[in-house]
């Protein structure tokens, strides 16, 4: 018979809770300290972008996002499991390009960069346990993107998110990315516009990819970690959301 191992006890729930509302609360600070660093220029980014890019922005994201599914699960097996620095390196990288490469780059790198960050977010989903390629933890790695941009802070989204469990059917994926697509497609094109505007241009792409991807990989790793803890305490998962909303009111 197998023996399962005792649920942790209260003290240690505690300490993980505050833990994770510490991390959750980390990336205000980036946020700041990016748009400081482009002299306070983020404004109305998407209204630099060109009519058209903006029409096609939205398609191009859920085509991105459909390519990121199975790129980075490929490059998983290729690379193995990479740490948050080169995953915040590659995002710098190909922000920079992007931005050099002027329209054609910044379209041209949409798919990468989508991919890298993916793959910051299935690594976040790995360091708790868990599986990405199991469908379900696909699913919740694609919704992540369904959170706030770390240019535009918005709590409320993101919690909503860290609570969201949805049942995963054949065509959930699917759907799911088609709601995402609009969401991620506004926070990519601030950066594709910042990449154009000839003040801001390749430095503004690649500062803006490394706020990206540390952002999404934050917000994975207190969902997984909350959904991990949830396990290891054998509560709800709900009331582990609650008790960190909590925490982050005060």
């Amino acid at each position: 018979m197998e023996v399962l191992d005792r649920p942790i006890e209260d003290k240690s729930v505690h300490d993980r809770l505050d833990d994770l509302a510490r991390h959750y609360r980390g990336g205000s600070e980036r946020t700041v300290r990016i748009i400081n660093l482009m002299g306070g220029q983020m404004d109305g980014l998407l209204d630099r972008l060109p009519s058209a890019m903006r029409d096609n922005l939205e398609r191009g994201t859920e085509h991105a996002l459909h390519f990121a599914l199975d790129a980075a699960g490929k490059s998983r097996s290729v690379i193995g499991e990479s740490p948050s620095w080169f995953t915040t390196a590659a995002s710098a990288t190909l922000g920079a390009a992007g931005g050099f490469g002027g329209i054609p780059g910044t379209l041209a790198e949409l798919p990468l960069t989508t991919t890298v960050l993916l793959h910051g977010i299935q690594g976040a989903a790995i360091d708790h346990g868990f599986d990405p390629t199991e469908d379900g933890i696909r699913f919740e790695c694609i919704q992540t993107f369904s959170s706030s941009g770390p240019l535009e802070p918005d709590s409320g989204r993101d919690m909503a998110f860290l609570s969201i469990r949805t049942a995963v059917t054949g065509t959930a994926l699917q759907a799911l990315i088609a709601r995402v697509a609009p969401r991620l497609g506004a926070v990519l094109g601030q950066k594709l516009a910042a990449q154009m505007a000839p003040i801001l241009g390749a430095a503004a792409g690649a500062a803006i990819n490394v706020a990206n991807a540390s952002h999404y990989r934050r917000i994975a790793h207190v969902h997984f970690g909350l959904r991990r803890l949830a396990i290891d305490a054998d509560r709800n998962h709900a009331e582990m959301v609650s008790e960190l909303r909590k925490r982050l009111r005060h």
